[in-house]
């Protein structure tokens, strides 16, 4: 189980153009990392707008937005195109991340368990290192939640 002031795993992952992003090239610069369930779906729209809508205060403040599914580059391309958005999804489709992360496992819905990826929330600083995790996420002020716990606007 990962916890503040662990140094975040390392990964490499496509966005949705087939570019790597690896975690380390971010060095010297705040990330935030948000694993979600499924492109498109209501709840996983509200956090990528929400964090699409505050584009203007993350890049003034330098920080990289990664949002993390197990959705391929060609479902991350439409999801992205049909909302415009303009952070970072990076795609997991062999699962290899987002359990480093804590962020897949069991769930429950409508009374049965399945597994598959948790809404949560990563806050790194310069140094990689875990400053806050958000285990419950509030989809649609998420990207302003965020913002608060850097202490920024």
């Amino acid at each position: 189980m990962l916890d503040v002031g662990e140094k975040a795993p390392e990964f490499s992952l496509p966005d949705s153009m087939g570019k790597e992003h690896t975690l380390s090239d971010y060095q010297g610069q705040k990330v935030v990392v948000y694993f979600y369930p499924k492109d498109d779906t209501p709840g996983c729209t509200k956090e990528a707008c929400s964090f699409r809508d505050a584009d203007a205060a993350y890049e003034k403040h330098n920080i990289q937005v990664f949002g993390i599914s197990n959705d391929d580059e060609k479902s991350h391309q439409k999801f992205k195109e049909k909302y415009n958005l303009k952070h970072t999804l990076l795609a997991d489709p062999e699962n290899e991340v987002c359990p480093k992360y804590d962020a897949y496992g069991t769930k429950k819905m409508y009374g049965r368990e399945y597994e598959g990826i948790k809404r949560m929330t990563y806050l790194l600083d310069e140094q990689g290192e875990i400053v806050k995790i958000f285990k419950r996420v509030k989809t649609d002020i998420h990207a302003q939640e965020v913002l608060e716990a850097y202490g920024l606007e």
